[in-house]
């Protein structure tokens, strides 16, 4: 009933940029917090960065000043600007949102959803 549909990733050489898109669709009443997160080969996933349905955002370290995220709750769309990437930024990068939607039964009911993925590559 709500998914995340993730756009934007690709190839790119070290000191490049990237824009990630994340569009949430379905049932939707309102959205809370939205972020970026990614999974390296071998590791874990981690955040990237968080943002509030009041547009205030959380960074991780590693990221801090390079990367910018943005939303637009109009268009239910988040954006992750990536500056001055860099080969340890390669990973997939999952889109998330906790959603409040109307079920098909009628409910309303909150969910944490997560988007497909998109793989960064940062290479020369």
């Amino acid at each position: 009933q709500v998914q995340l549909v993730e756009s934007g990733g690709g190839l790119v050489q070290p000191g490049g940029s990237l824009r990630l898109s994340c569009a949430a669709s379905g049932s939707i009443l309102s959205i809370n917090d939205m972020g970026w997160y990614r999974q390296a080969p071998g590791k874990e996933r981690e955040l990237v960065a968080s943002i509030t349905s009041g547009s205030r955002t959380n960074y991780a370290d590693s990221v801090q000043g390079r990367f910018t995220l943005s939303r637009d709750n109009a268009k239910n769309t988040v954006y992750l600007q990536m500056n001055s990437l860099k080969p340890e930024d390669t990973a997939v990068y999952y889109c998330n949102a906790d959603v409040k939607y109307r079920s098909s039964d009628s409910y309303i009911r909150f969910t944490k959803v997560w988007g497909q993925g998109t793989l960064v590559t940062v290479s020369s």
